[in-house]
C-alpha cells in the first residue's frame, strides 16, 4: 500500500515539474509592449518617464518601443540626448527625473553632435523630427524662376468721351418756333434740323447780305469790273451769316432765291444722342443759351481709381478688360489713355482713364463696371504667399537645409501676383522652402531662443 502511494506521488510530482517547464514553451504568453516615454505631440521635445499633464495642460500619450524609430537612423546622423527643465534651462542631466528647483518633470532634448546648440542659436536654425513635421503639417516646395502676371482690379464708371460731346446753342437771340428734338435720349445725325428760330437779327443780316449782293452786281454791270468796296461789303455780310451758324447751303439758297426767310433752321453739328434737353417751344432764347447736350456714344470712357501702390508698371496703352452685371459673361476690351499726374489726398488714389469702342452702345454713361488691368512682371524667383512670414519689420521664408533642419531667410519681396510673391533677394532658384507649417517652425525657433536667453541670464 505504501509502495503504491509512493509511486503515485512520484508521478504527480513529475507531471507538475513538466507542466512548469513545458507550458511556457508550448503556450507562449503575450509579451507586454514596452513604453519608452510619455509625450505631448503638440509640444516638440516634450518627454516624461510617467503619464500626466504637459505644460500646456494636455494629457501625455505613450510612445512604445516597437513604434519609435531611432531618429539618428532616419537622418543618418549621430545624435546626443539630455534632460532639462523648461522653466530652468540651466538644469541638465543625462537621465529622466524631476527638476531639483521646481519639481517639474524633466524634458528630453535631442541635438545633433555635428552642430552645437550655440551654432544653432547663431544661425537661427530649427531641428524637427519627421514625426514633428507631420504633426506640424509641414510641407515644402521649390523656389522657381519665372514671370508673373499681376492683375489690378477696380470698380470703374462709364462716361461719354469728351471729344465726342457738344452743346447745341443759339448764336443769336430769338424765339424757338419749332423743336425737332423733343426728348432726352433721342438720336440725331450730323446736319439734321434741331430747331426753327424766329430772330429779327437774322432777318436783318439776310437783308444786309442781299443789299450787298445787289450793290456788287450793279457795280460790276456799270463799270465792267468788280468794285473792291462792293466785294468787301459782300464778303463781310457773308461772314456775318457764317459766324451765326448759317450753313453754306443756306447762304447759297438765299443768294439764288433772294428771299429773306423769317424762320432760320439750326442744324446739329454732331451725330449722337441727346443727353439733356433744356428748352421748350416758344421759348425766347438768349445769345449763347444751351438748347441740347449731345454726345456720340460709339466710343466711351471708363474712369477707375487705383491705389498708389498699384501704379508700378501701369502705363499708357495697356489693355483693360471690363465686365458688367448687365451682360454676364461678356468682356469689353479697351486701353489706358490717361493716368492722372496727381493723387487724390483723401482716398490716396489715382484717376485712370481708359477708352472703349462701343458700337452697339451697350456701355452707357453712369454704368458701373469691374475693370481689370493685367501687367507682365519681370522674371524673378517666386514663392507661394503662404511661405512668407511677416514679423512686422521684415519678411522671412524658412528653407529646408536637410531632412530635419530648417533655416530662416530674410527676403526682400517684390510684387504680389495672385498667390505668389516675387523675391528680389534672400533666396536662390531651386531652394527648398516651407510652403505651409512655417508658423509652427517659427514658434519653435522663438521658444528655443527664449530658453537660451533664460539660460544666459541664470
Amino acid at each position: 500500500m505504501n509502495k503504491k502511494l509512493i509511486i503515485t506521488a512520484s508521478v504527480i510530482i513529475t507531471l507538475g515539474l513538466a507542466a512548469v517547464f513545458l507550458y511556457p514553451r508550448v503556450f507562449q504568453q503575450k509579451t507586454e509592449r514596452t513604453i519608452l516615454y510619455w509625450t505631448d505631440p503638440m509640444i516638440p521635445g516634450d518627454r516624461s518617464d510617467h503619464p500626466g499633464k504637459s505644460p500646456m495642460g494636455m494629457d501625455r500619450t505613450p510612445v512604445y518601443a516597437d513604434e519609435a524609430q531611432p531618429e539618428s537612423v532616419a537622418t543618418g546622423k549621430e545624435e546626443e540626448s539630455y534632460y532639462t527643465c523648461p522653466m530652468h534651462p540651466s538644469v541638465r542631466t543625462d537621465r529622466p527625473g524631476a527638476c531639483p528647483v521646481c519639481g517639474m518633470a524633466l524634458v528630453k532634448k535631442t541635438t545633433e553632435k555635428e552642430m552645437s546648440r550655440s551654432e544653432h542659436s547663431s544661425l537661427g536654425a530649427v531641428t524637427m523630427s519627421t514625426s514633428q513635421q507631420v504633426l506640424a503639417n509641414v510641407s515644402t516646395t521649390i523656389a522657381e524662376w519665372r514671370k508673373l502676371r499681376k492683375e489690378i482690379r477696380a470698380v470703374g464708371k462709364i462716361d461719354y468721351a469728351e471729344p465726342n460731346f457738344r452743346h447745341i446753342s443759339t448764336r443769336f437771340p430769338g424765339r424757338l418756333e419749332h423743336l425737332y428734338l423733343t426728348y432726352t435720349g433721342q438720336k440725331v445725325k450730323k446736319g439734321d434740323p434741331v430747331a426753327d428760330v424766329y430772330s429779327p437779327e437774322v432777318i436783318s443780316a439776310q437783308q444786309e447780305f442781299l443789299l450787298a449782293l445787289d450793290s456788287y452786281n450793279e457795280s460790276k454791270d456799270i463799270q465792267g469790273t468788280t468794285s473792291s468796296g462792293a466785294a468787301a461789303l459782300l464778303e463781310q455780310s457773308r461772314e456775318k451769316l457764317v459766324r451765326w451758324g448759317i450753313t453754306e447751303t443756306q447762304i447759297d439758297e438765299l443768294q439764288k432765291s433772294k428771299k429773306v426767310k423769317e424762320l432760320f433752321t439750326i442744324h446739329s453739328p454732331i451725330t449722337g444722342t441727346v443727353l439733356k434737353k433744356s428748352v421748350d417751344p416758344q421759348h425766347y432764347a438768349a445769345t449763347g443759351e444751351d438748347m441740347y447736350d449731345v454726345a456720340d456714344l460709339s466710343s466711351v470712357w471708363l474712369y477707375a481709381d487705383m491705389y498708389e501702390y498699384e501704379l508700378k508698371g501701369l502705363k499708357i496703352g495697356q489693355a483693360v478688360e471690363a465686365t458688367s452685371n448687365a451682360y454676364p459673361g461678356e468682356v469689353f476690351r479697351g486701353k489706358v489713355t490717361f493716368i492722372s499726374p496727381t493723387i487724390e489726398a483723401s482716398s490716396r488714389t489715382v484717376r485712370v482713364r481708359a477708352e472703349f469702342d462701343n458700337p452697339h452702345e451697350k456701355l452707357k454713361p453712369e454704368m458701373f463696371v469691374n475693370a481689370a488691368i493685367k501687367i507682365e512682371l519681370q522674371a524673378s524667383v517666386v514663392v507661394p504667399v503662404t511661405a512668407v512670414l511677416s514679423t512686422g519689420n521684415r519678411q522671412v521664408v524658412w528653407v529646408q537645409k536637410s531632412e530635419r533642419v530648417f533655416e530662416p531667410r530674410v527676403v526682400t519681396l517684390g510684387d504680389r501676383a495672385g498667390e505668389f510673391y516675387q523675391v528680389l533677394s534672400g533666396l536662390e532658384e531651386g531652394d527648398t522652402i516651407v510652403s505651409s507649417g512655417g508658423y509652427l517652425i517659427d514658434s519653435e525657433s522663438q521658444l528655443e531662443t527664449a530658453m537660451t536667453s533664460g539660460h544666459e541670464q541664470h
